[in-house]
């Protein structure tokens, strides 16, 4: 006897649902170990532990520690990507950027509080920049994302990237200020997102003045 999808779907859903809160729980119980005991301390058998699941159910969701540490970054990268793709197409390229990037901050609980706390993302933040291994995999992956942003920015422009310098230009220079100025906010006292926000801005604004002025006040 054959099933319809009307019989099938309501249970699909469910299971969907199910995988689901799955991942979640996981995810927020190893963001919860590794901000708390530390990333290298964490093992993979005390996240499964934590929410009652086998380490081979862990590993359906998530392919190691790296995947599930750095998730929600993942999350604020697709969600800055997105922003850079819908700017106004008068906006000239590092304006593109600075105004994406300040967009994310103010909206980031809207992508992030769908999977865990944003304060639970924050921490997490602030955790790569003092574990070796994961600020390692986090740049490898900033370097792929700034990649696909300078080929966004010259289909913007009409351009093409790997004939046209600019773009690469425009994106490792933006890419180096949110280096500098994630490391900056993590090393400090306040951890907030108004605080990561106006450092932000701060040296978004230096960007221009920087590199096309001179510096000598004599």
């Amino acid at each position: 006897m054959e099933t319809t999808a009307d019989e099938t779907s309501p249970r699909a859903g469910l299971r969907e649902r199910k995988k689901q809160r799955t991942r979640e729980a996981l995810l927020r119980a190893a963001l919860e170990l590794f901000t708390t005991q530390g990333y290298e301390r964490t093992t993979v058998d005390e996240i499964a532990e934590a929410v009652d699941v086998s380490q081979r159910t862990f590993f359906r969701y998530f392919a190691g520690k790296e995947e599930v540490a750095l998730f929600t970054q993942g999350v604020a990268e697709a969600r800055f990507l997105d922003a850079v793709r819908e700017r106004p197409p008068q906006e000239a390229p590092l304006e593109v950027l600075r105004r994406a990037v300040l967009e994310g901050w103010d909206t980031i609980g809207e992508a992030v509080e769908s999977v865990v706390p944003l304060e639970l993302h924050m921490r997490a933040y602030q955790l790569i920049e003092s574990t070796p291994a994961l600020l390692a995999a986090y740049l490898r992956r900033s370097a792929e994302l700034e990649e696909e942003i300078a080929r966004v920015i010259a289909e913007r422009e009409g351009l093409d990237v790997d004939a046209d310098p600019r773009p690469r230009v425009a994106v490792a220079v933006f890419g180096g200020v949110m280096r500098i100025t994630g490391r900056l906010w993590s090393e400090g006292a306040d951890h907030s997102i108004p605080a990561i926000r106006e450092l932000t801005t701060a040296y978004l604004d230096q960007v221009g003045p920087a590199l096309a002025e001179k510096w000598r006040t004599e």
